[in-house]
């Protein structure tokens, strides 16, 4: 299977606020360079770097203005003498206003953010772009070398970014871009399967009234797991998009047999929606060791998830998303890759 990896992703590290106190984020370089000698190690296939994409493409799913957000955070915030990570400072919940955007940095953060952990610093716009770009190549090269499938290394992450929010270590929905590509390429209907840990919210959100893209999630319950505000199986989706957002919550300690239910389901789901192109939200924090999550997946039961979606048969494209337990990460989004291609 072909990886698309970009260098560019060591510009972004940072702190986060979490558990009451400041430190550094969960979300590390580490990340992706443990799972890239994986991908070496089992010779997985042919690895390249990310090209460089028009901004456009990151508009279909975003905003422009949240768009010249992330491209000029960093700019405002150290204009003000600011040299250290840069978090916001308050948000716009309830009864506060929603719609417009504050003219200084300090408000801009908090309305562009749904959490603290996503910090800005001097390298994230550059990771960030690049990140959305590895998508847009690995997408690419699947269509226009009509291959099977691809695999986007892609850090940061990004499903828990909707059109004008970043939150949860993500800024640009690398997904809902590579989706969006996908259709202007001549796709009918896009199916995105989001198997990290933590609910997608920000996919959720970016097309749930539509009805050309197709959601569905396999996460933590919201009662229990960030991002505890959506997930619910009572997300269907609304006006054009209802019927076509599909939500399975599961408990704490959920374990390969029950898991393998809930991605049977949400398969049968995206065959009769009919999808002709696939895109996963590969999260493996559903390991039993991941430090901020609490499923029980063992390594080998990702050989078994890979082969059960190999069964959509349709072009797919792997997307990286979150999985925080450094040792084990590699192994397990490798073996989903492998088990995918029938390679046990």
């Amino acid at each position: 299977m072909l990886t698309v990896f970009s260098s560019k992703h060591h510009l972004h590290h940072g702190i986060e606020l979490k558990d009451g106190l400041i430190g550094p984020s969960f979300e590390k370089p580490q990340r992706a360079d443990t799972v890239l000698d994986r991908v070496k190690m089992v010779q997985l296939g042919e690895i390249i770097g990310e090209r460089e994409f028009d901004r456009s493409c990151y508009v279909q799913a975003h905003s422009e203005r949240y768009i010249s957000f992330l491209e000029n955070a960093w700019s405002e915030w150290k204009a003000l003498g600011r040299n250290y990570d840069a978090l916001p400072l308050v948000w716009p919940v309830r009864d506060l206003a929603i719609s417009q955007e504050p003219n200084f940095i300090d408000g801009k953060l908090g309305f562009y953010s749904m959490d603290a952990g996503c910090p800005i610093t001097a390298g994230t716009w550059e990771a960030i772009k690049a990140s959305a770009d590895t998508a847009l190549t690995a997408c690419e090269e699947i269509i226009k070398k009509n291959i099977k499938s691809a695999f986007a290394l892609c850090r940061p992450p990004g499903h828990h970014a909707a059109r004008e929010y970043m939150g949860g270590y993500c800024y640009l929905n690398n997904a809902a871009i590579a989706a969006e590509y996908a259709l202007t390429q001549g796709f009918k209907k896009v199916a995105i399967l989001d198997v990290d840990f933590h609910h997608g919210n920000g996919t959720q959100t970016i097309f749930y009234d539509r009805d050309n893209v197709f959601f569905a999630s396999i996460h933590g319950h919201p009662r229990d797991s960030y991002p505890y505000f959506s997930g619910f199986e009572s997300e269907l989706g609304i006006d054009a998009g209802l019927g076509f957002n599909a939500n399975f919550p599961l408990n704490k300690g959920t374990k390969w047999i029950d898991y393998k239910k809930a991605l049977e389901s949400s398969l049968v789901k995206i065959k009769e929606y009919g999808a002709d192109f696939l895109i996963i939200s590969l999260g493996v924090d559903t390991f039993k060791d991941d430090p901020i999550s609490h499923f029980c997946l063992e390594s080998t039961d990702y050989l078994e998830m890979g082969r059960i979606i190999s069964q959509i048969n349709q072009p797919t494209l792997f997307v990286m998303e979150g999985g925080y337990m450094v040792d084990e990460i590699g192994i397990n989004v490798v073996n989903t890759l492998l088990g995918f291609e029938g390679k046990f």
